[in-house]
């Protein structure tokens, strides 16, 4: 018989008692964070979901770790190419799965590397650190902190260039399925559509959406709302809700937004700018594209990151 989480959230704290954390969050997206440096803090999937439980737990759309590149066959193999990602951001979602990573985790990740007196990254600083997406690149703002997010790609590249859609989505609220576009930031997303902000607010996301074809990692959905008009002193800006795999519907996104951003301003053609707002329930982050190494366009996601509390589990 399967254990419930009732039964299993309990014994998986217990094993933890003892363990620093702090808690904090990027425009209402937020994560249980531990400081690893010596790399002795193992953190299973069990561990993970009952720390992010939000009634038996401390409660959290997710877990980072904070440990140094060396300690992770990931980290290491990151090392190899850039020696100078130190420290690896090691995320599970709330469910305790792996990601390869989130856009306002890694703003919260060096806030709080900076908090905890690992690095030293001053206002205009860069950091390099290693996900399981890739070396991401971090600068200090002055109110927060830009990421660039690396190269974006279309998950169905044919249909998403021939149709401006790959696949329908099914959620509840929405009369009938929807066509959405898939993007890959990293990890995957689905984005969808909506026609005005009254049917974003009557979409339920109490549980998944359908999506069809689902990319082969599975996917999150986020539903969006371009703003009238889309475009205001050479901004975009749409407002975003999105459905999170193993987690469920979070107040922000990151990689979403970037997603979002990259999907609408597709169906907008080819006078679509290039700076974006986004919209989410936590508040605005903001989407930049910009001509990366190679010839491959980046993403920068930009946004604030907040440590709200910290302490030891009992």
């Amino acid at each position: 018989m399967n254990a419930t989480p009732a039964e299993t959230t309990g014994p998986a704290l217990r094993t933890l008692s003892g363990l620093r954390f702090s808690k904090g969050h990027g425009t209402g997206n937020d994560f249980v964070l531990v400081a690893d440096p010596e790399g002795t803090h193992v953190i299973g999937a069990d561990q993970a979901a009952a720390l992010c439980d939000r009634h038996r737990g401390i409660g959290a759309d997710g877990l980072i770790r904070a440990v140094p590149s060396r300690f992770l066959p990931e980290g290491r193999e990151l090392l190899a190419g850039t020696p100078d990602a130190e420290w690896f951001m090691d995320y599970r979602n709330a469910d305790g799965s792996l990601s390869e990573m989130c856009g306002n985790g890694v703003r919260v990740f060096v806030h709080f590397l900076r908090t905890e007196g690992l690095i030293d990254l001053p206002d205009g600083g860069s950091l390099t650190i290693g996900t399981r997406a890739g070396v991401k690149t971090v600068v200090r703002t002055g109110d927060g902190y830009a990421v660039d997010m690396g190269p974006w790609e279309f998950i169905f590249p044919g249909e998403a260039s021939a149709k401006a859609m790959d696949s329908l989505v099914t959620a509840d609220g929405l009369e009938v399925p929807r066509p959405a576009l898939s993007v890959s930031m990293g990890n995957p997303h689905t984005v969808v559509a909506l026609a005005e902000l009254a049917e974003l607010t009557g979409t339920r996301l109490f549980t998944a959406p359908k999506v069809d074809p689902v990319p082969a990692n599975g996917t999150n959905v986020e539903f969006v709302v371009p703003a009238e008009p889309l475009v205001h002193d050479g901004v975009g800006s749409v407002t975003m809700r999105v459905h999170e795999r193993g987690v469920g519907e979070t107040q922000s996104c990151g990689t979403g937004a970037c997603a979002a951003a990259v999907a609408t301003r597709h169906w907008a053609g080819a006078e679509a700018p290039d700076a974006w707002q986004v919209h989410v329930p936590g508040g605005v982050v903001g989407v930049k594209f910009f001509a990366g190494p190679g010839g491959h366009e980046h993403v920068e996601l930009s946004g604030p990151a907040v440590i709200v509390a910290s302490g030891t589990l009992s």
